[in-house]
């Protein structure tokens, strides 16, 4: 397996390749950056650990929770799971790069550098160097990527001489970790959204449901896919992760399990289908700004007033005088604009009305002005950057418009989440997609007084910090809980050690607030792991902070699979089938042959086992 890239990703891919799977990496840096950790990352989480020690400070002194002290003094630690068996300095993936990496010879090769170009210059020179091998592209950019995908399968095919379009075991598979992290990070701080996986007709969604209420039997869907932590609410307790222990998430658990786990939550299967199932509401992208938007709130209030006082006049009019309801409207819409002639003459209920009407339209005239005026400005600044509006409550506030910041806004707004972005640089790549939808935006250094205020932070229902510095995630979360101590936040960490100390610690400072940290490539390696060993990866479901993958595989050459029933071919824990490529979810008793292509929900060592890709370590005893 040869590794290609320039940032956190790579390291992770690697360490989840040897660790999980066992699998000889060759890992291709560039220069100085072959430490699992990157320079940057590392004196980020120093300046970080600074910025923490206020929150610890102000724990010990509260109580001196010596558990949540303990994990602090560990963060520094912080090892990966497994390293690269040959490491690569090189500023490119040139052919003599990639030759020496030893592409020739190799599976698969991953190509994971933050930029697009680079990927897909490189794999079309690994296609040439080797038309057998398994590519992995990490691309932000989805419609190219599937152009990209089918171009390099077709290249494998001739080179394979291989008219049938089929190039045997190669394969290219595109995959971006913003898409794989953005539903994670979307679905921790928003409570009540789906975890849906959605690709090549297949439809999968599941829910997070929370702990049953005493005496009630709760609704166990179609599966359960997981049981949450059961200490979830002690600010000490377990934090979702894998050294959680026996009290931690538990992932594919069997009946017995899910009967005897009372009082946790779960995530449990809601729909499994191949039918073209209803799109997620889509934002809004049109160039003409919906009519609300055109006017602003107190301006709208001011109209309804004034149409409310000239019904009023009318009936009025109609009161008095006795003619006709439709006349005592046109009449008092002439009054209004003065184009009647005076009441002389006629009684003083008349004339009364007759005045009142005239300050009524000397009162509509300026509105009708306003309204014209803020109409016209908001077509010519449909183009530029919102501000929020005032009075604006209940919203999310996301900092940081890079790749992952732009993908979790897309997904908040397909689910009509009202959002604010924060953002420190004026070309961000996410500024062009906030403006298309509409979305406030405050340009500033978050770490400078008064942004966070003007994102109205003080009203907001929660934060999410997705931002590539972890001294900004982390100083912005600490601030706005000094503004809120009860707001709901996600903070994106690199190292995951240090985002679990992050996680114990804000939440035993704030025991009554939902906090929530996440590693992006922790959450996207082991997609990227999985597709290296062939195209079976469809999405991930993050339970906690551990990964659920689906995946689909051929039930030939599987004998955990061939021959068994779907009930039979369950493993706790490991692997567990949710539906027959093309058919709906199957019954336990329908038996899997050969020639069945099976969509499997599967826990990261379950898949490597399942692949035949798992060497199980020694014992340490």
């Amino acid at each position: 397996m040869v590794v290609c890239g320039d940032d956190g990703l790579a390291h992770r891919l690697a360490a989840e390749l040897r660790g999980v799977y066992g699998a000889q990496v060759t890992l291709v840096v560039p220069a100085g950056a072959r430490s699992a950790r990157p320079p940057v990352v590392g004196r980020a989480r120093a300046a970080s650990a600074a910025l923490l020690d206020r929150v610890n400070a102000a724990v010990g002194r509260a109580g001196g929770n010596g558990t949540v002290l303990g994990a602090l003094g560990t963060t520094g630690s912080g090892g990966e799971p497994g390293r690269a068996d040959r490491v690569l300095e090189a500023a490119e993936p040139t052919d003599t790069v990639l030759a020496e990496a030893g592409v020739e010879r190799a599976t698969a090769l991953a190509l994971v550098y933050d930029d697009d170009e680079t990927n897909i210059r490189a794999a079309l020179t690994a296609r040439r160097l080797n038309p057998r091998l398994r590519l992995v592209l990490r691309l932000y950019n989805r419609r190219l990527g599937q152009h990209i995908e089918d171009l390099l399968d077709q290249a494998a095919a001739l080179a394979s001489g291989d008219d049938s379009g089929s190039s045997g075991d190669a394969s290219t598979t595109v995959l971006s970790d913003a898409d794989t992290a953005a539903p994670a990070l979307v679905a921790t701080a928003v409570a009540g959204t789906r975890k849906v996986v959605q690709t090549d007709g297949l439809l999968l969604r599941a829910v997070e449901r929370p702990p049953p209420a005493p005496g009630v039997v709760a609704d166990p869907g179609l599966c359960t896919l997981a049981l949450l932590s059961a200490t979830s609410s002690d600010p000490a307790g377990a934090d979702g992760s894998e050294g959680s222990g026996e009290r931690g998430p538990q992932l594919l658990p069997d009946e017995a399990e899910v009967a005897a786990a009372a009082g946790r939550g779960a995530v449990v299967l809601e729909q499994v289908s191949y039918a073209a199932g209803p799109p997620l509401p889509a934002g809004r992208t049109g160039v003409v700004p919906p009519f609300a938007s055109l006017f602003s709130r107190r301006l709208r209030w001011s109209l309804a007033g004034l149409v409310g006082c000239v019904l009023a006049l009318a009936v009025a009019l109609w009161l008095v005088t006795g003619i006709h309801p439709l006349g005592a409207f046109y009449l008092t819409l002439l009054d209004l604009f003065a184009i009647d002639e005076p009441a002389l003459g006629e009684p003083l209920g008349r004339q009364i009305l007759q005045l009142l009407s005239g300050l009524v339209g000397l009162l509509l005239l300026p509105v009708l002005l306003a309204a014209v005026l803020e109409a016209l400005g908001t077509f010519r600044t449909a183009s530029t950057l919102r501000k929020p509006p005032r009075g604006l409550g209940g919203h999310v506030v996301l900092l940081g418009l890079g790749k992952i910041g732009t993908r979790v806004l897309t997904r908040l707004r397909e689910l009509h989440i009202p959002v604010v972005c924060v953002e420190a640089d004026a070309d961000a790549r996410g500024l062009a997609t906030a403006r298309r939808l509409r979305v406030p935006v405050v340009l500033g250094d978050v770490t400078q007084e008064g942004v966070l205020e003007a994102a109205k932070i003080h009203r907001a229902h929660a934060l999410l910090a997705v931002t590539s510095a972890d001294t900004t995630n982390l100083e912005a979360v600490l601030y706005a809980r000094s503004v809120r101590p009860d707001l709901r936040v996600l903070l994106r960490l690199y190292d995951d050690d240090f985002a679990t100390a992050v996680y114990r610690t804000l939440r035993a400072a704030h025991p009554g607030a939902l906090t929530r940290s996440r590693s992006v490539t922790h959450l996207a390696a082991p997609a990227f792991a999985g597709a290296m060993f062939g195209r079976q990866i469809l999405g991930a479901i993050p339970v906690e902070r551990r990964v659920l993958l689906v995946a689909a595989v051929e039930v030939d050459g599987h004998p955990q699979l061939e021959g068994r029933s779907v009930a039979e071919a369950f493993r706790a824990g490991a692997w567990r089938v949710l539906a027959l490529e093309g058919q709906q979810q199957p019954s336990p008793d329908h038996v899997l042959r050969a020639g069945d292509r099976v969509v499997l929900a599967a826990t990261r060592r379950g898949l490597a086992e399942l692949l035949g890709r798992h060497r199980t370590p020694p014992d340490p005893t």
